[in-house]
């Protein structure tokens, strides 16, 4: 059975939410209220509409379906530019390294430092993939269709990605690290305060939160034992972005301490592998075909697949069914990469 991505409409707006109530909690590009679902899908349809030369503030929201019935089995998102409508705020974990000469001993010690070093990059988030469709490489697909998506459209991009993971929650939906730090300053419980983030902004954190820089050891020691930790439902995600060349660089996100990993755009496997090429002949079946990730269209009409392609003297090879299947014909341009 075919699974496809393509771009988010209006329609699957209970399926959204549906997600985001499966979510457990902190995943703030899935918040589990209904009018900022639609305001997320209003403001994606008309990214994926504008006529952009450079990334501004745009939000494109992507849909994994099943072609033979309909089905929706999950959503990602890119954003082409952090920090626009407000800043990007991340904590930079640095070390302070102090000595008395008196007792003869030096400490180094963690500090968390309030930053916006993030702004103007792109990100890649809100990865959801339903859980009874969590093997078969339907999350592979969903995360790297995002990466065809801003090589196909290299233009509406920023020159960095990067991708916050979820950090440690426990069973209650608690944060360990919002509990010992975020909690003292807003008085609001990690569920509350996520949620209003992630339907009001960040705005708050500003005006709320310390600037000067937090040590480490004064944290409780659940707290500290989660920083730079993803959620152990994040770990593959956490291994699939490493795998397209993901780094951490000591950023955590403010309210659950998860790790932010960044990557230079063009660097990104999959869009450094990417091959664009006009469909060149259609067999009658894969035949030893290669199997590959392969999208087609760009914007509104952008989708991705895993199927089949091999190269032919005047371009793409490609099975005539997928093809049929995915609304592709001779001389369409379709972008390709291994698998």
């Amino acid at each position: 059975m075919t699974w496809f991505v393509r771009p988010a409409h209006t329609g699957d707006l209970d399926a959204l939410l549906d997600f985001a109530q499966l979510t457990g909690g902190g995943f703030t590009n899935l918040p589990p209220d209904r009018a900022a679902l639609a305001r997320r899908l209003a403001r994606s349809q008309a990214s994926f509409s504008a006529a952009v030369e450079a990334p501004v503030d745009e939000l494109y929201l992507l849909i994994l379906e099943q072609a033979s019935t309909g089905r929706i089995g999950g959503t990602a998102a890119v954003f082409s530019r952090v920090g626009s409508e407000w800043p990007f705020y991340s904590y930079k974990i640095s070390t302070v390294s102090q000595t008395s000469r008196a007792l003869q001993r030096t400490f180094s010690m963690r500090l968390l430092n309030l930053c916006t070093d993030h702004d103007g990059a792109s990100e890649v988030g809100g990865l959801f993939l339903h859980p009874d469709l969590r093997t078969g490489g339907l999350g592979r697909l969903l995360a790297r269709s995002r990466y065809l998506l801003i090589a196909a459209n290299r233009q509406r991009f920023a020159d960095t990605v990067l991708a916050e993971l979820r950090g440690v929650i426990d069973e209650a939906g608690e944060s360990p690290f919002w509990d010992s730090l975020g909690a003292r300053f807003f008085g609001m419980r990690f569920r509350e305060a996520d949620e209003f983030n992630s339907i009001n902004g960040n705005q708050f954190i500003a005006d709320l939160m310390p600037k000067s820089p937090v040590y480490v050891s004064l944290l409780s020691e659940a707290a500290q034992a989660v920083i730079g930790k993803p959620h152990p439902r994040g770990v593959p995600a956490m291994k699939m972005l490493e795998a397209e060349g993901f780094r951490y660089d000591n950023y955590v996100d403010i309210f659950d301490g998860g790790p932010t990993v960044t990557c230079p755009t063009d660097c990104i496997a999959t869009v450094a592998a990417s091959r664009a090429a006009p469909v060149g002949e259609l067999a009658d079946g894969a035949g030893g075909m290669p199997r590959a990730l392969l999208a087609a269209g760009r914007l509104a009409d952008f989708r991705a697949w895993i199927g089949h392609a091999d190269w032919c003297a005047d371009g793409l090879l490609l099975p005539a069914g997928e093809a049929e299947l995915m609304g592709v014909r001779l001389g369409d341009e379709v972008r390709h990469v291994g698998i």
